[in-house]
C-alpha cells in the first residue's frame, strides 16, 4: 500500500521509499524514514497535496511524493 492511498484520518507505518536518491534523501530528511508512523490529517480534493503529521510536524506532500512512500496501516 503507499501513502496516497490512505484516507484521512488513517495511520500508517513507512516500510520503504521507492524513488531516486533524491526525492529519497529530500523525504527522509523531512522525517519519512522506514519504522515512522504518519498521520493522515486531510487530503485536498483533487488529491493533491496530501497533509500529514510526521514526528509532531505538520508536512504538506505532493501526489507523486506519496506515491513513492510504502506504508502499512495501524491502529
Amino acid at each position: 500500500m503507499r501513502l496516497n492511498d490512505l484516507k484521512p484520518g488513517n495511520k500508517a507505518k513507512i516500510v520503504r521509499l521507492k524513488s531516486g536518491d533524491f526525492l529519497k534523501r529530500r523525504l527522509m530528511e523531512m522525517g519519512l524514514v522506514p519504522g515512522e508512523i504518519v498521520y493522515v490529517e486531510k487530503i485536498a480534493p483533487l488529491g493533491d497535496p496530501i497533509e500529514i503529521i510526521v514526528k509532531n510536524y505538520h508536512l504538506s506532500l505532493r501526489k507523486n511524493e506519496a506515491e513513492i512512500i510504502e506504508v502499512e496501516e495501524v491502529e
